[in-house]
């Protein structure tokens, strides 16, 4: 038992499905649930970028499902709770790791875009660190302020991981890790002027990349997340909790790997206890040998089989000028979900 005692995590991602409508009524921090008191203070000094956080999270847990949707844990919330994942973020495995790292590096992707966009007026665009220009371009539009995007996620969803634990040590390394992800890929995005269209001139701007660019890399950081141990240590504050690698012999993970210490439940039955769903009646993929596969995903148990007729256009036809006529066919598919 350790010295100290460990909170559940879940409420680090402290908004949840019931303040999608963040960004169509007026804010009252107070009635929050689940806000630590640094998050309750942020709220209330930056209330004009709230409706942004929210919808950070929201498109984090979107980007998840998406990431996850052929594996056993499919990212799956819990409607009416604050714990939007149930129990599964209890447990310091890969999958919190990489829910921590997208959820983070959403807040910071929604604030950073709606900063550029004029959203609010406690931020718009960078204008620090730009640049000399290149050969054939200028720098114009409205470079993305990733800076301010990032502080917000970081003070926000960093606020509840003080405690001198493995598990906020984690949190805190796979936030940064999602933010980073941002950082990274920042990119020069240009438009063209001169007669034409001729492109005599470009002016370019700092630009995030589609959102879906940072899930791919996310996900390729879960596939390839480092394993750790928790150390403790008596510090003069008291037991403090720290985290190695479980493995000298691999390379050690550095600020942008992600990082995780307890092993996953295998997600094959339902289980209130981990969270899992279990894959039955789960759609699979009989022609693949992957996790996605009838195979995997139905982790042993075989599938079942039937046909849908589905409605598609067909025979669509191009008309000069302009548009596109269809028909309608009925399609029949065979459909394979797990026993």
């Amino acid at each position: 038992m350790t010295p100290f005692s460990v909170g559940k995590d879940q409420e680090s991602l402290a908004i949840g499905h019931q303040y999608s409508s963040l960004g169509t009524q007026p804010i009252l921090c107070g009635s929050i649930p689940g806000l630590v008191p640094k998050q309750l203070r942020f709220c209330r000094n930056y209330v004009e970028i709230m409706p942004s956080v929210a919808e950070g999270v929201k498109i984090g847990i979107q980007e998840c499902q998406h990431q996850f949707r052929g594996r056993r844990w499919n990212c799956t919330t819990v409607n009416d709770s604050l714990a939007i994942f149930g129990p599964v973020l209890d447990k310091a495995t890969r999958e919190s790791a990489f829910v921590h790292a997208i959820a983070s590096a959403g807040v910071a992707f929604a604030v950073t875009r709606s900063c550029a966009e004029g959203s609010a007026t406690i931020c718009g665009c960078d204008t620090r660190h730009k640049g000399p220009p290149g050969e054939g371009w200028k720098w114009g539009g409205c470079s993305e302020d990733v800076e301010f995007g990032t502080m917000v996620s970081r003070e926000f969803a960093d606020a509840r991981e003080n405690r001198p634990d493995a598990r906020s040590a984690m949190n805190r390394h796979n936030n940064e890790a999602g933010r980073t992800s941002i950082i990274d890929h920042m990119h020069l995005k240009c438009k063209c002027h001169g007669l034409s269209g001729s492109c005599e001139v470009k002016t370019c701007w700092w630009s995030q990349p589609d959102f879906r660019v940072i899930g791919d890399y996310l996900k390729d950081k879960y596939d390839s997340a480092s394993e750790m141990v928790v150390e403790k240590h008596r510090e003069s504050r008291g037991w403090v909790e720290t985290l190695r690698p479980k493995y000298n012999f691999f390379k050690a993970p550095t600020e942008r790997d992600l990082v995780y210490y307890e092993n996953s439940p295998n997600f094959c039955e339902p289980n209130p206890e981990t969270g899992s769903f279990g894959t039955r009646d789960r759609i699979c993929n009989v022609t693949s040998h992957g996790i996605d596969g009838c195979d995997l995903l139905c982790c042993g148990r075989g599938h079942n089989t039937r046909t849908e007729k589905r409605k598609e256009k067909c025979h669509c036809i191009f008309h000069w000028c302009c548009y596109v006529s269809c028909q309608e066919c009925i399609r029949v598919y065979d459909v394979h979900t797990c026993k």
